[in-house]
């Protein structure tokens, strides 16, 4: 599996065409508590940069960004009781949704974990 990360603090792990997507540890640690997260209906489709889903937190409302295009296969259920997933697992069990890909050609424009990570510090 290859993980990639958006300038939105995004990443999505690509398996096959199924790409699962989440917010990363630095956006939850910006965050702060997470106490509730609207996510998307499974099919519903977006394009790349669309806001698919919104994350609350003791801080603020944030929403959050598809990295790629595609429709939505599924939401991740375990966080309609557990939103503090996010914050304690946002790189594994805290995931959000996963999307098929319609443009897998979109992966091009994200960076990898290393340019990621030399962003994060540059902020």
């Amino acid at each position: 599996m290859t993980r990639y990360f958006s300038q939105e603090h995004e990443w999505i792990e690509i398996e096959g065409d199924l790409g699962t997507v989440g917010i990363t540890d630095y956006a939850q640690g910006q965050l702060g508590d997470i106490t509730f997260v609207d996510l998307p209906e499974a099919g519903a489709t977006f394009g790349k940069g669309d806001s698919v889903a919104v994350v609350d937190s003791v801080k603020a409302a944030s929403d959050v960004y598809t990295p790629v295009s595609g429709a939505i296969a599924e939401a991740n259920g375990a966080l309609a009781d557990e939103p503090e997933l996010v914050n304690t697992q946002a790189e594994t069990g805290g995931w959000l949704f996963r999307i098929t890909l319609s443009d897998a050609s979109e992966l091009g424009a994200l960076m990898d974990e290393a340019a990621y990570k030399q962003y994060v510090e540059s902020l």
